[in-house]
C-alpha cells in the first residue's frame, strides 16, 4: 500500500467524528487553533513559558465560547526553538513541522482509543520539550497493520500498563499530564498516526525538518482523516 492508498485506508475506517479525548465533549465543543509562526498574535505571547501558552489557549477559547482547540498537522512553529531537543542547525535541518494533531485541554482530561488495539509500547520521554509519558498502540484494520501514538500523558499513565494490554474502541488509556511531566507544555494531547514505526518504541518523531518532510508526511497522515473533528 503506498503512501496515498494508506491515506484513504484510514479515511476509510470512520465515517463520522470519533472522539479521543472525554467522550463527553461533542463535536460542536471543538475549534480549530493556529499555533503556526504565521500567526501575528503569538508575537506577543511568551512561546516558551508553558504557563502563558496555556492562558493564551485558554483565552482563545473564552474568546470563542468552546471547550477544545485542536489543529497543528504539518504546521510550522517556533516553539520548538526553545529546546535543544529538536537541534536548531538551518532551515532545512531545524525540526519545527508539527506532523500530530494537538488537542489542548486540561491536565487529567482522560484519553481515548480511537479504534481496537493493543499497547505496542511506552516510555517517558524526559527531554525538555519532548513527549513526556507517551503510549503507542498497535491496530490491524483489514489485515494492515499501523499505530497510534499519545505523548504529553501523566506519569500514572504508564505505571500500570504492559506491552499487549488490548484496549476497545472508546476505552480510556490515559490522562493528561500537567507541564511538570509533559515537556513542559500546555496540557494537551499530541494523537499522531504511524504507518511504520521503523524499529522504534515508546517514542517516534512527532516533529520535522523540512527536509524530511516528504518521508514523515507519507508515514504520519493527517489524523483527522481518523477523528473527523471537522
Amino acid at each position: 500500500m503506498n503512501a496515498t492508498s494508506f491515506k484513504e485506508f484510514i479515511n476509510s475506517l470512520s465515517s463520522e467524528f470519533i472522539p479521543v479525548i472525554d467522550n463527553t465533549f461533542n463535536k460542536e465543543d471543538y475549534i480549530h487553533i493556529d499555533l503556526s509562526k504565521t500567526n501575528a498574535e503569538l508575537a506577543s505571547v511568551d512561546v516558551s513559558s508553558s504557563t502563558e501558552f496555556d492562558k493564551y489557549i485558554a483565552g482563545y477559547l473564552k474568546k470563542h465560547n468552546k471547550l477544545i482547540a485542536y489543529g497543528g498537522y504539518i504546521e510550522t512553529r517556533d516553539i520548538y526553538s526553545r529546546s535543544t531537543h529538536f537541534n536548531k542547525q538551518d532551515a532545512e535541518t531545524e525540526r519545527n513541522i508539527h506532523l500530530g494533531l494537538d488537542v489542548w485541554t486540561a491536565e487529567g482530561t482522560t484519553v481515548l482509543a480511537p479504534l481496537d488495539g493493543e499497547v505496542h509500547s511506552f516510555r517517558n520521554n524526559t527531554n525538555f520539550g519532548d513527549y513526556g509519558p507517551t503510549i503507542i498502540l498497535k491496530h490491524i484494520e483489514q489485515n494492515e497493520t499501523f499505530y497510534t501514538l499519545y505523548g504529553h500523558l501523566s506519569v500514572a499513565s504508564i505505571e500500570k500498563i504492559k506491552v499487549g494490554d488490548t484496549f476497545k474502541k472508546g476505552d480510556i488509556i490515559a490522562t493528561l499530564g500537567s507541564a511538570e511531566v509533559n515537556g513542559d507544555y500546555a496540557p494537551h494531547l499530541h494523537f499522531q498516526i504511524i504507518r511504520d514505526m521503523e524499529g522504534k518504541t515508546g517514542d517516534y518523531p512527532g516533529v520535522a525538518s523540512a527536509r524530511d518532510l516528504k518521508h514523515f508526511q507519507d508515514n504520519c497522515p493527517d489524523p483527522n482523516l481518523l477523528l473527523k473533528i471537522s
